[in-house]
This record gives C-alpha cells, structure tokens and sequence, in this order.
C-alpha cells in the first residue's frame, strides 16, 4: 500500500523548461500524488513539451515540405505535435486532473479522487 506524498517529495526532473517545472509544482501542489502518478506526471510534461518543440518546427518550417521528387509531404513534426498533444490529454484524464467542466460541456463529469481539499 502506498501513502500520499507531499509536493515537498517530488520534485520535476530538471531538463524540463521553467514553465513545465512551474506547471508541475502546481499540480503537485493542488493534488495529492503517489509516486507512480508523479511518473504519469512527469510523461505528461514530457509529452507537453515534444509538442511544444514540434510546434515550433512547424512554426518555422511549415507543415509541408517538398520531398526528392518535389511533391509535398505531411511534415514529421506535424505528427508528433498530434501525438504528444492526444498523450498529454490521456495521461490528464488518467490523473484525474480535470478541472470542472464548463456546465453546457457535453462530456462524462470530472472524477476528484486526487483534488485536495
């Protein structure tokens, strides 16, 4: 069985960016978490950030490139952002982490195992 820890106990991994550590003292700070959640937290700053940095490849490349025969072809970044975007909103939802809906939301309600009171 295991205890839940304060935010005191974990601390974000440092090759992440300010903002993302910032974002992770908040929620460790507004929730409780055990250790494998912290994991889950970590894989979703992680996810956020490789779509920030495919964001910006996009930003600066384009969304389509011309390949050796010169037709255009989808950007390898334009996949990644995708993925990184659909994993960080899975592992959220998997944490538990939502925030009330809006009222006229037509989605499942929110679950508050983890929101601290």
């Amino acid at each position: 069985m295991t205890s839940k820890k304060s935010a005191a106990t974990f601390k974000p991994p440092s090759y992440l960016k300010t903002e993302t550590r910032n974002w992770m003292n908040y929620v460790l700070s507004e929730y409780s978490l055990d250790q494998h959640h912290f994991r889950l937290l970590t894989l979703a700053a992680e996810a956020w950030e490789t779509g920030q940095t495919a964001r910006e490849t996009i930003a600066r490349d384009g969304p389509v490139y011309l390949d050796r025969f010169n037709a255009p072809r989808k950007h390898p970044s334009v996949s990644i952002q995708a993925e990184s975007r659909i994993a960080f909103a899975k592992i959220l939802r998997g944490l538990d982490l939502d925030v009330d809906p809006p009222a006229t939301a037509s989605r499942p309600p929110a679950l508050h195992s983890n929101r601290r009171d």
